[in-house]
């Protein structure tokens, strides 16, 4: 058996391979892919987000891209620029990746107050009174463009949903920057499954006191005929200009007090997530997506949670249902429409 065939196996042995392969849930009109998430090694300093909590349950991020002011002599005419762009909005943080043209990670921290409706009437924020923007902080050329989604048979997908920035317009309209979007399958996945898991991430809030969530678009290698490993991946606009993530991730992390006299210790859940940028069924069980955090971090290039955070945590599916539920998003919002509109 190659190395290569050895660490496969091993890896699906562990059942990180999205519950046995993905061939099972992608529609068959998309090739089934069969992504490698290999472990990350113990000792792996990889770059920041590092997320850790305080006794009290608040969340540090540290993001490790800042650039110190005694540069080497190689760089006395320039730096070439930062790993990604920290974009600090009001319900998200997200670091930008310019080569890419959309976010490397997304990072939200949701809690019951954060998602109820501000004075117990309705939602400040309206999807509704929002529109897709093109982000004027980030240089021209390595902007993400209206243009580049236009027939590209892509959807502009929210990796912070609006739905979880409803306490303010503004909060809102900051999730339909074009820098906190990436190319999804419409029909089947982002209007669909997607937003199943979404609203499962908004649902822990009713069990635990703080929800942090990260979002991250991957590009996994497939094993070709040839036996070698590849990635592939399109390219949207004209020039190609967008780069269309084979898979996405959702990474989460639960805090809630032990026990009401104990408020001050908290118990801690965590748990990934990796779903292909392709049409899944209905009824494709949650669990079969689980893999292994330390999988997700060694593909993104990332690091989410402290080591101490991660040895103190259990498996989110054990603390909570890994189930989600199934409603047709995209049809409400087409009835409301109709609805709406003028006889």
């Amino acid at each position: 058996m190659s190395g290569s065939a050895a660490v496969h196996a091993a890896v699906f042995a562990a059942g990180a391979l999205l519950g046995g392969g993905i061939a099972t849930v992608v529609s068959s009109r998309r090739r089934p892919t069969q992504p490698i998430l290999v472990p990350a090694p113990t000792q792996s300093k990889a770059p920041a987000p590092v997320i850790s909590l305080d006794k009290s349950g608040n969340t540090r991020i540290s993001t490790e891209l800042s650039v110190t002011s005694n540069l080497p002599p190689a760089l006395k005419h320039g730096h070439p620029g930062p790993v990604s762009d920290v974009l600090i909005r009001k319900a998200y943080a997200a670091g930008y990746d310019r080569r890419l043209r959309h976010p490397s990670w997304t990072a939200e921290h949701l809690t019951k107050a954060s998602l109820s409706k501000p004075g117990g009437g309705k939602s400040s924020g309206d999807r509704s009174n929002s529109k897709f923007m093109e982000d004027e902080s980030l240089p021209s050329m390595f902007r993400a463009k209206l243009q580049d989604y236009f027939r590209s048979g892509y959807d502009r997908g929210h990796m912070v949903p609006a739905a979880d920035a409803k306490f303010s317009q503004e909060a809102t309209d900051e999730t339909f920057y074009l820098s906190n979007m990436a190319p999804q399958v419409g029909d089947g996945f982002n209007r669909h499954y997607w937003a199943y898991l979404e609203e499962w991430c908004r649902r822990l809030t009713g069990n635990f006191q703080d929800v942090y969530v990260f979002t991250v678009p991957l590009y996994l290698p497939k094993q070709d005929g040839d036996g070698k490993w590849r990635v592939t991946h399109e390219v949207i606009g004209s020039p190609p200009n967008v780069s269309v993530p084979t898979h996405f991730a959702k990474v989460v992390l639960t805090a809630k007090p032990t026990s009401p006299s104990t408020p001050d210790k908290l118990e801690i859940s965590s748990g990934a997530f990796v779903l292909p940028n392709a049409i899944i069924p209905d009824e494709a069980p949650l669990t079969s997506f689980v893999v292994p955090l330390d999988a997700v971090e060694r593909a993104a290039g990332l690091t989410f949670f402290s080591d101490e955070v991660k040895k103190g945590s259990k498996h989110i599916c054990q603390s909570t249902k890994c189930e989600v539920v199934v409603r047709r998003f995209d049809d409400t919002r087409k009835s409301q429409k109709a609805i709406a509109a003028p006889k």
